[in-house]
């Protein structure tokens, strides 16, 4: 029953990610750092407010970090769900082992790249939460499954999408007992990928059980792009009333249990209301692939998370999600009244989902000893490629050479900005560094 595995995932190989050497001119680290690794970082005994790092910056505050993994491990706990975060969130697999530490189902991918960091770390079990085309990728997901103990699912949306499954099952023999693991997409008018009628799910879901190497083990959505929980409701819903027709059909091996799997991170509430209501004769993992939440948001995923606070009938455990990650960068110049312009911008820190939020300033000549609350009124009004314009009231206490943290929308487009980011403790000391892959 390779498909209803609940083992825990062993922890990651990162001994080698530890030793490995940083590129002296990686953004993010101080001058001098020749021949520093990445174990060294921590030992260093920088401080961000000290001045010891260069800005922009972006950091990640290790206590928010910690409470939020700990958080979805509690609610998923008490909600009989299981996570598999999306790993492109990150692409940090010193993160990923903190997820599997926290009892991470599987680990989520999109791409062929993805999977072979996961790979390379020793990630055991993976979810391509895409249908893999062209003959890289799909050879790529068939030698995966021959690595020792390497349990691998990815989507399938159509007949022509199984038809190429099955030239790379045909090139490349799936180990036996281990095959690929494939959950068929469902989707919806305007989405994404995924299939658009029931009739065509049945379909690929009755195909992929003529193909030696393949195993039907589930369904699945993308239910993030639905404007309303309304809507992910009834995604959900379509997602359940095809998994029942499969299993009316017999379409999965008798014995055999079936994993339903929805992957946002602002409407995960509604795939844990939705998969916990139904009823199946079979064992079912319903796992959420949620990956935003390990360092949250100030903007939507911030908002989301309030109205899953309010309306959710899912138990909740004590606390919640707070943003952890945040980009540091220096007044640089108040050129005009109601302008100042600060040093961080479109290559340093996410904009696709609203612009970052100015949270707290610090000047750091002595006079302060933590930094203050952003007064009212500073509102980014635009970023150019390495600055912000940030609208400033005419009372405003900043002055060229104060530190501003922002807080960002869109974790997954301010991770891949950066190859390093510093892990630093509530006064803002550089505890530790993560290395990114994207």
């Amino acid at each position: 029953m390779a498909s209803t595995k609940t083992s825990p995932l062993p922890r990651l190989a990162l001994e080698p990610l530890h030793a490995a050497v940083l590129d002296r001119s990686t953004k993010g680290l101080p001058p001098g750092c020749e021949g520093l690794t990445l174990a060294d970082v921590g030992r260093q005994g920088w401080n961000v407010l000290a001045g010891d790092m260069p800005l922009p910056l972006a950091v990640i505050r290790t206590s928010v970090l910690e409470a939020n993994s700990r958080w979805m491990k509690a609610f998923t706990a008490l909600n009989g769900l299981e996570i598999s975060p999306h790993g492109k969130t990150t692409m940090a697999p010193q993160l990923f082992d903190l997820q599997v530490a926290d009892g991470a189902w599987a680990i989520t991918v999109a791409t062929a790249q993805q999977l072979d960091v996961c790979r390379r770390f020793g990630v055991k079990r993976v979810i391509l939460a895409n249908q893999p085309v062209g003959r890289p990728a799909i050879d790529a997901c068939f030698s995966a499954i021959r690595d020792d103990g390497m349990e691998l699912y990815c989507l399938a949306d159509s007949l022509p999408g199984i038809a190429l499954l099955a030239e790379g099952a045909a090139r490349i023999q799936a180990p036996a007992g281990n095959p690929l693991h494939i959950l068929v997409e469902i989707g919806f008018e305007g989405g994404r990928t995924g299939t658009r009628t029931r009739e065509e799910a049945l379909a690929v879901a009755r195909a992929v059980g003529e193909i030696p190497g393949l195993q039907l083990a589930g369904f699945e959505c993308f239910e993030g792009l639905q404007p309303t929980p309304a809507g992910a409701d009834r995604l959900l819903d379509e997602v359940i009333a095809v998994a029942k027709q499969a299993d009316d059909e017999g379409l999965l091996a008798a014995g055999q249990g079936m994993v339903l799997s929805a992957g946002g991170s602002s409407l995960f509430d509604r795939v844990g209301e939705r998969l916990n209501a139904a009823a199946f004769a079979r064992p079912v993992v319903k796992v959420l692939r949620s990956g935003c939440y390990l360092t949250h948001d100030s903007l939507s995923y911030a908002a989301a998370f309030r109205r899953i606070l309010n309306e959710t009938s899912l138990a909740l455990p004590e606390g919640g999600l707070e943003p952890a990650l945040e980009v540091w960068a220096y007044v640089q110049s108040r050129p005009e009244q109601g302008r100042s312009i600060l040093t961080v911008g479109k290559r340093d820190i996410s904009y696709d989902a609203g612009m970052p939020v100015p949270l707290r300033w610090y000047r750091p000549d002595g006079s302060m000893t933590a930094p203050r609350s952003m007064p009212a009124g500073h509102v980014v009004l635009a970023l150019n490629d390495q600055h912000c314009h940030l609208g400033t009231p005419l009372d405003s206490p900043i002055a060229v050479g104060d530190m501003v943290a922002f807080g960002i929308g869109h974790p997954c487009t301010t991770f891949d900005k950066w190859a390093f980011m510093a892990l630093v403790d509530d006064d803002y000391r550089v505890v530790d560094g993560i290395r990114t892959f994207f």
